[in-house]
């Protein structure tokens, strides 16, 4: 059986995750910028699959709509670590 004292003192001392405001969002859309830069490099074969129904400037004609996704998910993992890291230093 577990002791429930124990559980009351390991509660964690993080501060809790912000509420939205203009400057998260800034913070977010920077990281899923750099996320779809990384997209456009590091992925090893690019423009498989459907294109984008858009244009993306400075992204060329070769970018899929995988590799599209891949980006912004990827940056939002970043971001989401770059808010909660900023908001833990107190910077945010």
């Amino acid at each position: 059986m577990i002791d429930l004292s124990l559980l009351a003192a390991l509660q964690p001392t993080v501060p809790a995750t912000p509420a939205w405001t203009p400057t998260v969002g800034i913070v977010m859309l920077v990281f899923n910028i750099v996320g779809l830069i990384v997209a456009r490099g590091a992925v090893q074969r690019p423009g498989v699959g459907p294109g984008l129904p858009f244009s993306l400037p400075g992204f060329g004609k070769n970018f899929s709509l995988a590799q599209f996704i891949a980006g912004l998910s990827f940056g939002h993992i970043l971001g989401t670590g770059a808010i909660l890291g900023l908001t833990y230093t107190g910077l945010l």
